[in-house]
């Protein structure tokens, strides 16, 4: 019988960074003690004061279908927050909240990109975003950012990137997988060479604006003359440690949040009542922990930046934001152990499991093969094991 899967489902990949998550969870179940530093997700607790809310909620039988787009309060608190913490007006009918941030973006590519509609990416970028162009059927257009550049794309480049079937820009500050954050000097070269195109639309992932080590976050949309070419795509999930309450949102011009709200209201409906609760006394509440949160990130970042610089041969930046620190490796492509031959930083990321229990992700996933993602949503304790067990595995290779 012949595979009965859609043309859809067969081109897109699984993402890497869930499967080397998954092999570090299977060396465990043998019991190998292996530290993870492969996933993106804070290691603290959400905060007592969401917990809290989030029972309120069930007590207080918010227990049935809420709006497509989320409950009025919420939406009207992220309005609240965007003008406090960024100083931009929206209305509570240009918010849609979905089942996480990576929905908010997927909603939003399926309502404005059709077949062969190009959308611009700096590399590195996300695993999930080029899946999420081939699922709207559009192409994806890379910008490569070397290390030298603080993985950050200019103008220059984004220029020679347009082409007429240029339909939308992604931008990810601070971003994952490198951590780089774009000044607001650099958004606003970028800005001028997007406000003389405004068939683009820039969707700006803000998932990590209160994880930067800058001072300040900056907003692409915080540019007047190219407010109506942004979505901002935001969401609970690393600020305030709560990514399984899965709540993300867009804000929007009103007639993209209309389209994503028919879209959501096919195929998911509002979502989570209880995590909507949650992430409305995430952002009304004492905000004291992302602080504290962001401290303890800014101490880990600069540990292992220092580790990571006693080993020769990795080429390491300094990253400004998130959680993750993506080091240069290919100095060890065609070095063996044991007749182990290391051929990419995929065969890398695996070497460093296998020999050193360490899980961290090939940088092939996020559009750059001589480099791996290590993520420090972890203790310092933990980040000392796992550099001084990866500088063992790699003092190895010859």
């Amino acid at each position: 019988m012949n595979n009965p899967l859609s043309a859809r489902i067969t081109m897109l990949s699984p993402s890497e960074t869930f499967a080397m998550s998954q092999k570090s969870n299977e060396l465990k179940a043998q019991g190998i003690d292996v530290i993870n530093l492969s996933v993106g997700e804070p290691d603290f607790n959400t905060p007592d004061h969401i917990k809290e809310a989030a029972k309120k909620a069930i007590d207080d039988n918010f227990t049935f279908y809420s709006p497509v787009p989320g409950y009025l309060d919420l939406r009207k608190a992220i309005c609240e927050k965007l003008k406090r913490e960024n100083n931009l007006d929206f209305t509570p009918d240009q918010i849609v909240c979905s089942n996480g941030a990576k929905q908010s973006i997927c909603n939003v590519l399926l309502t404005l990109i059709d077949k062969d509609d190009e959308v611009i990416i700096p590399a590195p970028y996300w695993v999930s975003y080029p899946e999420m162009v081939k699922l709207a059927e559009g192409k994806s257009v890379f910008v490569d950012a070397s290390i030298e550049q603080n993985f950050k794309i200019t103008a220059e480049q984004l220029e020679k990137a347009i082409t007429p079937k240029t339909k939308a820009f992604i931008l990810c500050s601070p971003s994952n997988p490198t951590g780089s954050v774009y000044t607001k000097e650099e958004l606003e070269k970028l800005v001028d060479v997007l406000a003389a195109h405004p068939q683009i639309f820039i969707i700006s992932d803000e998932i990590y604006e209160h994880i930067n080590y800058v001072g300040k976050h900056e907003s692409i949309a915080q540019f007047e003359k190219i407010r109506q070419q942004v979505i901002v795509a935001n969401g609970v999930s690393k600020a305030y440690a709560m990514t399984g309450w899965r709540i993300g949102w867009i804000a929007a011009p009103t007639w993209l949040a209309s389209a994503c709200n028919t879209l959501q209201g096919q195929y998911t409906s509002g979502p989570s009542s209880i995590s909507q609760k949650a992430a409305l006394a995430a952002y009304t509440g004492d905000q004291t922990c992302v602080e504290t949160m962001r401290q303890a990130f800014e101490r880990r970042k600069k540990h292992i930046v220092d580790l990571l610089n006693e080993i020769p041969d990795l080429k390491v930046n300094d990253p400004m934001g998130a959680f993750y620190i993506f080091p240069q490796c290919d100095s060890y492509f065609g070095k063996s152990h044991n007749g182990k031959i290391i051929k990419s930083a995929s065969d890398l990321a695996m070497y460093l499991l296998e020999e050193g229990h360490v899980a961290c992700v090939g940088g092939a996933a996020f559009g750059a093969p001589t480099c791996i993602r290590l993520s420090y949503a972890t203790s310092e304790e933990n980040i000392t094991k796992a550099i001084a067990r990866i500088k063992e595995a790699l003092t190895k290779l010859v």
